[in-house]
């Protein structure tokens, strides 16, 4: 394996050729060693998990990345839809309208439409996870435009 930035490191650390071959040899294998050691948190950090919210709760952690998870109870279909996604759709967790707890937007396949999204949640429980916003209703909600921030939960048994 030769290291040309290293070569050129070691060669003008050591320019009074005192340094036989072999310990030239080492001092590189050093100096890699030390710049990996360097990058070695960086390359095996990883981001915490997003703490787990109840539905209710979810008020008190406006602005955070965080997972919700609870019973989708109700669906609704945006009477507009968003260039590109097409119709949103809003699903209530745990308590429906008049006045939700927490929901969730998302949209439906290009294929299946709105309608294909409310069939993979409608009387689910289900986690959502991403960025907490409050709307002007002054519900809590996360807008998943990427469905693989929603994970359907498994019944227990």
């Amino acid at each position: 394996m030769k290291f040309e930035g290293v070569d050129f490191l070691v060669h003008s650390l050591s320019r009074s050729n005192h340094f036989p071959d072999w310990k030239m040899t080492n001092m590189k294998m050093l100096i890699v060693m030390v710049f990996m050691t360097g990058l070695l948190p960086l390359a095996f950090a990883q981001s915490a998990a997003a703490p787990r919210v109840n539905p209710a709760d979810s008020k008190d952690h406006i602005g955070e990345t965080a997972t919700v998870c609870g019973k989708v109870v109700d669906t609704k279909i945006s009477k507009y839809g968003i260039a590109g996604h097409g119709k949103p759709v809003v699903f209530d967790i745990d308590q429906p309208e008049p006045s939700p707890v927490f929901y969730f937007l998302t949209f439906g396949t290009d294929a299946g439409g709105p309608q294909e999204a409310i069939a993979a949640y409608q009387g689910k429980r289900v986690c959502v996870t991403g960025k907490i916003t409050i709307a002007s209703s002054g519900a809590p909600f996360i807008m998943a435009a990427d469905r693989a921030q929603i994970k359907i939960q498994t019944e227990a048994k």
